[in-house]
């Protein structure tokens, strides 16, 4: 792996920091608003409250959109020019949030960076397999996660910091608005990098800017040659003229696999861990300012075995993490249930949080992205990257939206105690182990393009 393709990939990644920081910032600012704004009503004779739609989970609906519609620019427009748009989505977002004069405006702006957050789960992991090759593309796909658990735990560290240090009622405006920098140092930085090669074949912008295009990644002109006859043979054998259509039924294998793999990552539970976490960590006998530390330490323990997931993705293999973090999620999530059903010490529990965060991130955290993105053809791979995060996104919001409905004192069903929810998750992943042990095939160390055949309902089994 030479230097500039990873220099090129990092700067595509750090799209992940912003959706990591945006996503996880809000935990923050939950209480906060609800105190200044009085949102915590309900809406008519729904068990739904307005703090659960508007300010907790409208940017999870506005992810939904953003990555419904992602392929669309992406292939129209380009890779590239995505990326520019999401990081000026992000900034607009974490400006207005922090300025937002009321919950309306505010949820507006919340919608708006949720749009980003989308949109780059779409566009990012996909330009950063395209630039890659067979023997690298887990890893650098993986740094995608990275950034994204890198953003979650600036935005806890940032969150306490500012709990700490500016004890006032707009601190939480300040948690929101800082978004705002990285957001623009991504932007720009993403200007500068190349468009994907395979995008421009696709586009018939000419096999010269292809070429120049994997040149710029540091990759010498002999082997670009190469990569060109490769992309231009699996563009064009096969299908010849025909127009490519996600749903025609010639990749129903690749649409089943990625609608899985991306419901069972949201009924893993860990969306609400992360947007709950001090909420959760309260119930469990933390003060207030302990679950926001301990908050910290779920995203220190991301970050390290997000490290050992793509240390370890083009070695071991995507189905073989999966196979880890499944049994990690059934053991950490039953083990939880077992705390708050016998309200045992809270750092015992805070410890099985701590094992069910370290599965994700060495499993699903992993592997998600990067299998999602390497499974579809290059003429569809960004309505399949659509595919799959929309599956994904529609349920985390789905998860965020209802979550006040059975952790709020008015009428959470288990306002007691959550002990059921976490049991409930433990079964999901029980599942989830049965689909990566019978159905998740292995991707790792296959072009694209020879993924594209296994994968085609023509292509070989």
């Amino acid at each position: 792996m030479n230097s500039k393709l990873f220099r090129i990939s990092l700067t595509a990644a750090l799209a992940g920091f912003l959706f990591g920081f945006d996503t996880v910032v809000i935990s923050g600012a939950n209480q906060p608003i609800k105190d200044i704004w009085d949102t915590n009503w309900f809406l008519g004779d729904t068990l739904f409250t307005f703090h659960g739609i508007f300010i907790m989970s409208m940017a999870l609906w506005g992810t939904v959109l953003g990555s419904l519609i992602g392929g669309w620019p992406c292939d129209r427009f380009g890779r590239k020019k995505t990326l520019i748009w999401i990081g000026i989505l992000y900034f607009v977002s974490a400006m207005g949030s922090a300025l937002a004069p009321e919950a309306y405006s505010f949820s507006l702006f919340r919608f708006i960076g949720g749009i980003g957050v989308g949109a780059s789960s779409v566009a990012a992991p996909i330009y950063i397999s395209e630039i890659s090759s067979a023997s690298n593309r887990g890893r650098l796909t993986a740094m995608y996660q990275f950034n994204i658990v890198f953003g979650i735990l600036i935005a806890f560290i940032s969150n306490y910091l500012i709990g700490e240090f500016f004890t006032t009622d707009i601190s939480w405006r300040w948690m929101l608005g800082i978004e705002g920098l990285p957001a623009l140092i991504y932007t720009l930085f993403v200007i500068k990098i190349p468009n994907s090669p395979r995008w421009l074949m696709m586009k018939k912008k000419g096999e010269n800017e292809a070429l120049k295009a994997i040149q710029s990644l540091g990759i010498n002109e002999e082997i670009a040659k190469a990569r060109i006859i490769e992309i231009k043979k699996a563009i064009v054998n096969k299908v010849g003229k025909e127009k490519e259509k996600l749903f025609s039924g010639k990749y129903k294998k690749p649409i089943i696999l990625a609608f899985l793999l991306a419901f069972f990552n949201q009924l893993s539970g860990i969306n609400f861990v992360l947007y709950y976490a001090p909420e959760i960590l309260e119930r469990a006998g933390l003060a207030s300012g302990e679950s926001l530390l301990s908050s910290i330490s779920i995203g220190v323990i991301n970050l390290l075995f997000t490290f050992v997931g793509i240390a370890l993705i083009d070695r071991l293999g995507r189905k073989q993490l999966m196979l880890i973090g499944s049994l990690g999620y059934i053991l950490s999530l039953a083990m939880v249930g077992w705390c708050f059903y016998s309200t045992a010490n809270s750092y015992l529990l805070l410890t099985f949080i701590l094992i069910f965060i370290a599965s994700h991130a060495i499993g699903q955290g992993a592997v998600i992205w990067v299998f999602i993105s390497e499974i579809f053809p290059n003429k569809i791979r960004a309505y399949g990257q659509s595919w799959g995060t929309g599956v994904h996104w529609v349920f985390a919001a789905i998860i965020t939206l209802i979550t006040p409905t059975f952790l709020d004192s008015e009428i959470g069903i288990f306002k007691e105690n959550p002990w059921p929810i976490f049991i409930f998750f433990a079964i999901m992943m029980v599942l989830q182990l049965l689909y990566v042990l019978f159905m998740m095939p292995e991707t790792k160390g296959i072009s694209l393009e020879d993924l594209s055949a296994k994968m085609s309902n023509r292509g070989k089994k």
